[in-house]
């Protein structure tokens, strides 16, 4: 059994005394030696190759972002079918996250990968064949192909966060989403570079290019350290509605569903309204661009700032920046308004996602990680998707005003489960913590600490 510790050890004797956890919790190493240390060399390694994964990933799916709007306008049978293709990018998203998880917990998450980046192939020479045929439904199927893709890059994060010390999990975290930085420079480029190389079949050349950059990610993730997880984890652990049932896990995927899905609505419906208000397609790259380095470059410090004051506060402030990116979407509609709202959308996204997914990481326990992880991105890019389809009707018919005022409401009450989320721990930390007595892997909770079991 586990307790935690009073801050000012006003109690020497404390650490005889048994308390049961409320939390659904138990110990990973009961009664572990107080010198027990967890190595991340081989974390660090992984690390570095999944941050490399997620920018050569990234730059796929900027690509689709960049065109996919432009590409369904101009094939697509009636206007407000233009971001469909975007749609069943999301839908992509939201059907290959539970079946991610479950190849990763069968066959181990290198496996998934490696399907993964095959898929992210596919998607860029059916893009390519769709354009130079001028096939709407088949540039869908490349896009939601494109998805499933996305959907098994998802789990670069949760990979990175696996088998590693508390305190090291949430920088493992933040440090592979930085690799989109590179994906945000890389990307649009790429659209750039390539969109008139075939100058009556615009965008069919980047497709046939980003095919080529999926198979050098399928190089890169084939190196990652993720072994077939033992036997006594496919089958061990809580029932999953035990699980999702907890009021961490249920404020954890709240903010999620409210953090990522406000920021794709925006984000699709930006490069068609910049181009029916017309500004170029550089300025639409440029817009991407920017916003997909606003996405990660603060991936760098996230981590630490969530060590030092907690993922709810992380999320609070991700939620008021993508309220104020729609604050500047509403007041012109100028390049410039349009890179700014881009931009600190993709700074507010990148604080409300990684914070949301390091409160997923505290409620379930190792051999739960993949079933819980995929069921928590099968709830976010379920909503992304709904919203998705409904983004290219909303622009088109209530403008580009309707979409950035659709943003608030969401806001205010991801900031409400926020406060409660903050007062739930309040209540549990009514003790304090302080640094544990053993270095035992433990849970990192919304403070930035851990809830770790005491040495018998």
């Amino acid at each position: 059994m586990a307790f935690r510790v009073p801050r000012h050890g006003s109690c020497p004797f404390l650490h005889h005394v048994t308390a049961p956890r409320t939390d659904g919790l138990t110990p990973i190493s009961e009664g572990a030696p107080a010198t027990t240390r967890v190595d991340d060399t081989r974390a660090r390694a992984n690390v570095v190759r999944l941050a490399l994964a997620q920018a050569l990933t990234g730059a796929n799916s900027a690509v689709i972002f960049a065109t996919g709007s432009i590409a369904g306008w101009m094939m697509a049978p009636a206007p407000d079918y233009a971001t469909v293709p975007l749609s069943m990018y999301v839908l992509g998203l939201a059907a290959g996250t539970l079946p991610t998880g479950a190849i990763s917990r069968r066959f181990g998450r290198r496996v998934a990968f490696l399907i993964g980046t095959g898929f992210g192939a596919i998607t860029g020479v059916t893009g390519c064949v769709a354009i130079l045929h001028n096939s709407f439904l088949l540039f869908c199927l490349a896009t939601f192909a494109g998805g499933l893709y996305g959907a098994v890059s998802q789990s670069y994060r949760f990979a990175a966060a696996d088998g590693v010390s508390a305190g090291f999990r949430p920088k493992a975290v933040s440090f592979v989403l930085a690799g989109g930085v590179f994906a945000g420079l890389l990307g649009p480029q790429i659209v750039q570079w390539t969109m008139k190389v075939w100058p009556n079949y615009l965008f069919a050349f980047s497709y046939l290019v980003q095919a080529g950059i999926a198979l050098v990610a399928m190089a890169v993730v084939a190196g990652v350290d993720a072994p077939r997880p033992p036997p006594a984890d496919l089958h061990g652990g809580r029932a999953l509605l035990t699980i999702i049932r907890q009021k961490r896990f249920i404020g954890a995927a709240l903010c999620g569903v409210i953090v990522y899905p406000l920021m794709n609505l925006v984000m699709t419906s930006a490069p068609l309204a910049m181009s029916l208000c017309g500004l170029s397609v550089d300025d639409s790259n440029s817009g991407i661009q920017w916003h997909i380095v606003a996405m990660y470059a603060p991936s760098f410090f996230t981590g630490s700032l969530i060590a030092r004051f907690g993922a709810p506060r992380i999320v609070a402030v991700g939620l008021v920046l993508e309220a104020c990116a729609a604050v500047i979407g509403l007041s012109g509609l100028t390049a410039g308004h349009f890179w700014g709202t881009l931009a600190v959308l993709g700074v507010g996204w990148n604080f409300g996602f990684v914070g949301a997914s390091a409160l997923v990481l505290e409620t379930h326990r190792p051999e739960e990680r993949n079933k819980v992880q995929a069921f928590n991105d099968f709830l976010v890019f379920g909503m992304m998707a709904l919203g998705s389809f409904v983004s290219g009707q909303l622009l088109t018919d209530y403008g580009w005003t309707m979409v950035n005022l659709v943003v608030f409401p969401p806001v205010v009450l991801g900031l409400v489960v926020v406060v409660l989320l903050a007062r739930q721990r309040a209540g549990e930390h009514h003790w304090g913590e302080e640094p544990a007595l053993d270095q035992s892997p433990g849970f990192p909770n919304s403070a930035g600490t851990e809830d770790r079991p005491m040495g018998a």
